[in-house]
């Protein structure tokens, strides 16, 4: 009885030689390629993954967009009033609506209410950007420093921010600004503000690094001879800054608004000094009834600036976290 090869072979014309095991050459089947691999393409990781994601999403772009409008008053407030002087007020123009010279009418002293809104921006998004500053390095580095090492460190430093954390920081910058009453200023009103704001960004770092610091490759690295302080700053740090990024981009909505809060209160800084939305809406309360757009306008101010970074928290929270990209 003929084998099977040979009775293929005949069938192919003689084309194919009997095998004992018959493979198609690649010439009578197309072979395509299922997985496909571009050499070029960069690695993936996390931040990579994260600013793909975040640029799909409109939220981010509206929010971006109000963050540059913001940056761009406060660094250059006179290329939006021009000539207009903030500080100048005329009793003349008091509580003349919209209309003419000034774009959004004029305060009960004669002030233009516009421009002192664009030159206030510089004030509040500083304090703003300082206080995140001061309270990411501060709860970076206890954070870090209580995770890592645990024991005495940890419980100490733990300790020393939960009495922090237990005072409103609020509370405790009004007590501040009391006692520097004569030398209120922005850096006093920062400090006032963020040496009490930084235990929830301590507890926050200090949580990711517990978690990182017992991974694989954490111990291959202090196996390999690396010392412990290293470890952390290269290894561990690098691998837990997302959610304290998150946080920061948060929490510099809240200073923004703490800083207006101390100064709606008559306890942040002075009016005759410095131009902020928080002078702005504390002075236009005493004249609501006449002219309410005074107190209309640095609150809508205030109100996008903040909801623009809450957006963009929002956003960079989502985009960071892997378990919300797969749920979208």
């Amino acid at each position: 009885m003929p084998n099977n090869n040979q009775n293929m072979s005949s069938a192919a014309g003689g084309q194919i030689p009997a095998m004992e095991h018959f493979v198609s050459p690649t010439d009578v089947i197309e072979v395509e390629p299922v997985d496909k691999v571009k050499i070029s393409d960069k690695p993936s990781n996390l931040w990579r993954d994260a600013w793909r994601d975040m640029r799909r999403r409109p939220m981010f772009w509206i929010a971006a967009a109000i963050i540059l409008v913001v940056a761009v008053v406060a660094l250059f407030p006179s290329m939006f009033t021009g000539t207009v002087d903030p500080r100048y007020c005329d009793l003349k123009l008091s509580n003349q609506p919209a209309g003419g010279d000034s774009l959004l009418g004029y305060t009960k002293q004669g002030c233009d209410v516009y421009a002192r809104i664009i030159h206030g921006t510089a004030t509040s998004v500083t304090v703003g950007f300082i206080v995140i500053l001061m309270t990411s390095v501060m709860g970076v580095i206890i954070g870090a420093i209580s995770g890592f090492y645990g024991g005495f460190v940890d419980s100490m430093l733990s300790r020393l921010g939960d009495i922090f954390f237990a005072i409103p920081y609020i509370l405790a910058a009004i007590v501040i600004m009391s006692v520097f009453s004569e030398h209120r200023n922005v850096w006093v009103i920062s400090l006032a503000i963020g040496a009490f704001a930084w235990p929830s960004t301590a507890r926050i770092m200090r949580a990711e690094v517990l978690r990182v610091k017992n991974q694989d490759f954490v111990t291959a690295a202090e196996a390999m001879g690396l010392s412990r302080f290293r470890t952390m700053a290269r290894h561990v740090l690098p691998n837990s800054i997302a959610p304290v990024i998150v946080v920061t981009t948060l929490s510099l909505a809240g200073a923004i608004v703490a800083e207006a809060t101390l100064s709606f209160l008559g306890v942040g800084l002075p009016s005759s000094q410095f131009l902020s939305w928080g002078n702005e809406i504390s002075a236009a309360q005493f004249d609501l009834r006449n002219n309410p757009s005074t107190l209309i306008w640095p609150s809508l101010a205030l109100t996008i600036t903040v909801l623009g970074f809450i957006m963009m928290g929002e956003v960079v929270r989502d985009a960071l976290d892997p378990k919300a990209r797969a749920r979208r």
